[in-house]
Parts: C-alpha cells; sequence; structure tokens
C-alpha cells in the first residue's frame, strides 16, 4: 500500500509584469508540479523553466539560489529572472499539508488515479491596499490541490468562509462568486471563482488553477 506523506512541495510561478504595470502590481501565481520530497522538488524548480521552453539567454537577468547565499528574492524562491521587456519570472517552493491524503508514488511524484495526469489547485490572493495603494503589497496561498475539477470548485467557493475565524459572507462589503454560464460578465478573471473586500479593504481572489494551464500562459512561444 502506497504511503501517504503528511507534506507536498508545490513548485510554483509568479509572474510580475512590469511592461503592462510598472507598479508590479500585475502579477499571477501558478503552479508547474507537486512533489512529496522536498529535494526532489528543488531539482523540479531549478530547471521548470526550462520545461516552459525557456533558457537562460531568454532573460535579461536569470539567477539561481545557491545554499547559504544572501538572497534578495524573496523566502522559498529558488530561481529568479527578468525579461529585457521588464516582467519577471520567480520559481520558487510552497510546502503545504497533504489535505487530500493524496499517495507518494515513485521518485517523489505523487500517485495519480488511472486516467488523470493533472490535480486541479485552489489559490486565494489577498492585496492590502492599506500597506500600499498601488496594489503591490500581496500574497498567494495554495489551499487545496484536488483531483476532481468539481472538488476543487468546490472548496474554492468555501475557501473565505472556512478555517479559523472565518467570515461569512453578509461580513465583506462586496462578495462576488462566478456563477456558471457567466464568462462573458465576469471581470476578475477567467479562472477566478470569488472575489470579494473585506470591510477593512483587502481585496481577495480565489482562483483554480492547473499546470497545463500554466503552461499555455507562459510557456515560451516559439
Amino acid at each position: 500500500m502506497a504511503s501517504v506523506p503528511e507534506l507536498l512541495y508545490h513548485t510554483t510561478l509568479t509572474v510580475i509584469d512590469y511592461y503592462v504595470d510598472t507598479s508590479g502590481s500585475t502579477r499571477k501565481v501558478f503552479v508547474l508540479g507537486t512533489h512529496t520530497q522536498l529535494d526532489k522538488a528543488k531539482e523540479f524548480a531549478v530547471g521548470a523553466l526550462k520545461e516552459l521552453g525557456y533558457e537562460a539567454d531568454d532573460f535579461a537577468e536569470y539567477v539561481v539560489r545557491k545554499p547559504g547565499e544572501e538572497w534578495k528574492h524573496g523566502d522559498g524562491v529558488i530561481v529568479y529572472t527578468k525579461a529585457e521587456a521588464g516582467q519577471e519570472f520567480l520559481v520558487g517552493i510552497d510546502t503545504k499539508d497533504n489535505t487530500e491524503k493524496l499517495p507518494e508514488g515513485r521518485d517523489g511524484q505523487l500517485e495519480l488515479p488511472r486516467g488523470v495526469d493533472h490535480l486541479h489547485y485552489v489559490l486565494q490572493t489577498k492585496i492590502d491596499y492599506n500597506q500600499d495603494r498601488s496594489g503591490t503589497f500581496q500574497s498567494t496561498e495554495i489551499e487545496g490541490c484536488y483531483i476532481k475539477r468539481a472538488d476543487a470548485f468546490a472548496a474554492a467557493r468555501k475557501a473565505l468562509a472556512s478555517g479559523e475565524g472565518a467570515l461569512e459572507r453578509d461580513d465583506f462589503a462586496q462578495y462576488d462568486e462566478r456563477k456558471d454560464g457567466a464568462e462573458s460578465t465576469w471581470p476578475f478573471g477567467e479562472d477566478v471563482l470569488v472575489h470579494a473586500i473585506a470591510q477593512t479593504g483587502e481585496n481577495y481572489t480565489v482562483a483554480v488553477r492547473t499546470v497545463p494551464g500554466a503552461h499555455k500562459q507562459h510557456a515560451k512561444k516559439n
């Protein structure tokens, strides 16, 4: 019987688009892979941009973190790059609980059911305009990963109303939930299911994203 690890190590890609918005507030976080062993996740993170079709020469700056060195690009970040046009790609590792009790497979990989080739990730982003009016003070957390898309959607819709000190919808100054068939009228992004504004001004979005989706949006275009 396959063992079930307590923790999962998610390799993330953060894209900050200074070309579109010089403040740095235009950014998105994706997941590029999940491992059950930290060393395997780090190994994957170092080569993750190559999986997207990039080489070091494609960037004006390309830095891989070395053990023990002084690092200014953020905790958990393994690779930092900057394109000539100003976009920054940060590849890092986010350690989270294995909430779905997914079993461990070979070589630090997850053992997924037959016919399943990717997971669905719920990501919650908080933008604190009280800290910075431009919106650059923001953070994204992986709330969970799911085999079934429907389970990820259900979790995303409950993400802001779960956990310690959870809020109800009426506790927010504004609470928007995407409905089926609302693609043409939904202004918060195609993968965002929930948008909310707290009474104190913080903005939240909850999205469901996949590794194939990250490749579709950010793989190198030849």
